[in-house]
Parts: structure tokens; sequence; C-alpha cells
């Protein structure tokens, strides 16, 4: 029997919370949101999808997490979780169901959006672009944008350009912030072997690359509030941004692990406080 713990890293659900909470976003982004049992269903769909996607992850990785400091306690690394066969259909499973369910309840433009979001995570960045390019994590970032898209579909299949502009700032949120992990974890990426951009191009280059990157998506983050979502998503994204903007900065003038974990825990405000700004301009509306 799996504790609560092991079911919370194996499944990596604070991963799966972020992308649910992105899926409902695009929901509720849209003119006429859904109701609440729809935005129930959504948030479920989503959260077992990124689950089976994280968990497979997870055992994918079991060896290059071995080598980590950071990952070498997770349950497949230690035995306390034997990975198998069964595990692997187990997870299937879990992604068919989820899929077909969402396509029954949601609609079949968010049941494959949900899937294909689960699929860039799971095969397309872990086993094929992870081990083998520095442009891993940044076609990854399209896991989150696919989320946003699966929550405007379940109001309309056709995303409105707020909606399209959500899911590139979700796009583009996903490298630097975790570049700036990379770069505060160097040793532990280069013992695994992992090609995390800090360590092709150099943690200097990385930092120019970080930094735009954040300029870039905290300018399209503004948009939104200029098209429809209003003042108080505005205020909440022009906060996040300047807090993003500014750590990025502090880690362009200072490449070392205290100014990198800053920026990724900055990138964090940054995207909870869109994902605020859009829950408060649903609820103003």
């Amino acid at each position: 029997m799996m504790s609560i713990g092991q079911m919370y890293s194996v499944f990596k659900l604070r991963i799966g919370i972020s992308i649910a909470a992105s899926a409902v976003a695009g929901a509720v982004a849209m003119p006429a949101g859904p109701g609440g049992a729809k935005l129930a269903m959504l948030a479920i769909m989503v959260l077992a999808a990124s689950a089976a996607a994280g968990a497979f992850n997870q055992l994918v990785e079991r060896d290059l997490d071995a080598r980590m400091a950071r990952t070498r306690r997770r349950p497949f690394v230690t035995g306390e979780l034997r990975a198998g066969p069964a595990w692997h259909i187990g997870l299937a499973l879990l992604l068919a169901v989820s899929t077909a369910a969402a396509a029954l309840e949601l609609g079949s433009v968010a049941a494959l959006h949900i899937l294909l979001g689960a699929l860039v995570y799971g095969v397309v960045y872990t086993v094929w672009l992870k081990r083998r390019t520095s442009w891993n994590i940044v076609i990854g970032g399209l896991s989150g944008s696919f989320a946003v898209l699966a929550g405007a579909a379940v109001v309309d299949p056709v995303p409105t350009p707020t909606v399209a502009l959500l899911a590139l700032v979700l796009f583009l949120w996903t490298p630097p912030h975790f570049w700036s992990l990379a770069m505060a974890r160097r040793d532990d990426y280069a013992a695994a072997a992992v090609p995390m951009l800090p360590l092709v191009v150099g943690d200097r280059c990385a930092a120019r690359i970080i930094f735009g990157h954040a300029v870039a998506l905290v300018g399209l983050s503004l948009v939104p509030g200029f098209i429809d979502l209003g003042p108080l998503y505005l205020a909440a994204a022009a906060a996040g941004g300047a807090w993003f903007v500014r750590a990025s900065w502090r880690l362009l003038m200072h490449q070392d692990r205290r100014h990198a974990m800053a920026n990724f825990h900055a990138s964090l405000v940054q995207l909870s406080l869109v994902l605020v700004g859009i829950f408060a301009a649903a609820a103003w509306r």
C-alpha cells in the first residue's frame, strides 16, 4: 500500500495540481465559462492524466534519479516501490480512462488536448528529448499549453485570442523555470549527463536567455488584461511579472546557486499570480 508521501512523489502531484489549475484557468478565461461540475471534471481528468505522465517519467528516469542528490530518495530509486510491467499497464490504463472520461463529459477536443499534454511530457520530453538535447524543456513546455487549450475546449473547440496568448505564456514560462533549477543544481544534472541549457552553453549565456524569456513572457502575459480580462488580471500579472523580471535580472548579474533558486521561486510566483488574476477576472465578470 502506497503512503500519501509516496503517491505525492511518484505521481508528481505538485506539478499535476499546477497543470490542472492552468486547465481550469483556460476554461474560465473563455467569455462564457463552464459550470462548476464541468470545471471539477476538467480538473480531475487533467490531474489524472498528468499523474500518469509523472509516474511514467519516474519509471523511465530512475537511473538518472539515482545519480542526482535531489531525486535519489524517490521510491523507484530506493526500492520502496518496484518498477515492473504492472506499473506500465496501470499507468496506460489511467491515461486511457481519464482521456475517455474527458471525451464523454468534456468533448473530444478537450480530451485530445489532455492526451497530448500527457504524451508530450511522458514520451516526447522524457523518452525522446531529455537525454539528447538542450531543447528538451523548450518542447516539453507544450504540456502546459495543452492544459490551457483543454480547458478552453470545454467551452469552445476554437480558443479566443486571450486563451491562445495564455497558452503561449505557459509555453514560454516552462524553460526559464527549469533552466533556473538546472543552474542551481548544475552538479546533479552533470552527474546524470542531462544536457540542460546551463551545462551546454554555460551559466552566463543561460542567464541571458532566461532573462530574455522572462521579459518576453511577462510582456505577453499583460496583453490579455488589455483585451478582455481587465484591471484585476492586469494588476496580478504585472506584480508577478515585475517580481520575475527583477529576479531574472539579478541572476544575470550573479550566476550563482542562490540567485538561480531565487529565480526558480520567482517564476512560481509569476505563474501563480497570472492564474489568480484569471480567476479574479472571471469572478468579477
